[in-house]
């Protein structure tokens, strides 16, 4: 049974004085569906998630809840709950009053209260935590007491804006499987605010790529990463090269001087590209048996692979491998037709 749209964004547009911030956004959210809004700085992503929410009302379009339209429903109408980047977790009062804050505004019965903040401690992996003093908690207990406090209520969906900001590389790492599974167990719709690339295709079904107000690209994190729409989705999720090429026809592609065989089709014939090749697909082989040769310029170790910054005639690519070139040293350099992503020369702004 296919699940239904729980959120409709229809021709959002919002203006602060008299700027457009987000352009004719369209967006569906399903029903228990993870979707993460992820872009730049200053992109509209935290303002599409507050026109969610119901803090900020849009200049133009409707926002849909339902099939019900709630664009002019205040937040505390709405079956949605906020978790903000910087908790807002009320330090005069224990974690246990913290997570009860809003049952006890609904006058909720207290043997009531006790149950459910008793199963979200549980949730949270906090249990036995009741009686401490915010102070006294982590960042990353202080962040599972705001999920826990959003989520008692029972919302429907699960707004969180940029919630691990503040934590350390490795708690964030952690958090970021933990946040997933805890939606997995909740059963409830969570759209997630960041501008980190890892995080969103760790956690996400679905990912919304956003750029100066408009959407560039929505799908799965590996859609978004193996078949970018435009060189900005390109650019900003993972790394890439992109060079500038030639569509002589269907299925073949011409770039740095050479001839390639590609697996893309449904261009003009001679048509002027962009091809996107990641830094992990290009192969290092002798320098006689590759198509393109080039100069080892820098060496990074990075762990699990060497970085490599290769000159090759007007271009210099990035090479991801566990295999280790010295510096100055010539190297061949192959690309599997599969590996080669064609783009239509597009402007971003215009998608």
């Amino acid at each position: 049974m296919e699940k239904q749209n729980i959120i409709d964004l229809k021709n959002i547009s919002m203006s602060f004085d008299g700027e457009k911030v987000l352009k004719d956004i369209n967006l569906y959210v399903k029903e228990n569906e993870f979707l993460t809004l992820l872009g730049p700085s200053g992109c509209g992503k935290t303002t599409t998630l507050r026109i969610i929410g119901g803090f900020e009302s849009p200049t133009e379009g409707k926002v849909i809840f339902d099939g019900k339209d709630i664009t002019d429903v205040p937040p505390y109408e709405r079956q949605i709950n906020t978790v903000f980047q910087k908790y807002a977790l009320f330090p005069h009062l224990n974690v246990y009053d913290n997570i009860a804050f809003g049952l006890k505004i609904k006058k909720t019965p207290k043997d009531v209260i006790k149950e459910k903040v008793e199963e979200m401690l549980r949730l949270v992996n906090l249990q036995g935590y009741e009686k401490r003093s915010i102070e006294q908690l982590s960042g990353g207990q202080q962040q599972r007491i705001a999920i826990a406090r959003a989520l008692v209520n029972e919302p429907k969906v699960l707004l969180l804006d940029e919630p691990l900001g503040a934590l350390d590389l490795k708690l964030r790492k952690e958090m970021q499987i933990e946040l997933k599974s805890m939606q997995k167990r909740v059963g409830i719709t969570f759209i997630y605010v960041t501008h980190d690339q890892e995080e969103a295709l760790t956690m996400s079904d679905t990912v919304v790529v956003m750029d100066k107000g408009r959407i560039q690209q929505i799908g799965t994190p590996i859609d978004i990463y193996n078949e970018p729409k435009n060189s900005f989705v390109a650019d900003f999720i993972g790394e890439s090269n992109i060079i500038d090429g030639i569509m002589h026809e269907d299925y073949i592609v011409e770039f740095s001087g050479k001839v390639f065989q590609c697996v893309d089709k449904g261009f003009q014939k001679e048509e002027d590209v962009e091809v996107v090749i990641r830094p992990e697909d290009i192969e290092i082989v002798a320098s006689n048996d590759g198509i393109l040769k080039g100069v080892v310029n820098s060496v990074t170790f990075k762990g699990v692979h060497y970085e490599m910054f290769v000159k090759s005639d007007d271009y210099e690519w990035m090479i991801h491998s566990t295999i280790m070139k010295d510096v100055g040293s010539e190297i061949g350099m192959t690309i599997k037709p599969e590996n080669l992503h064609i783009m239509k020369k597009v402007k971003s702004d215009e998608i």
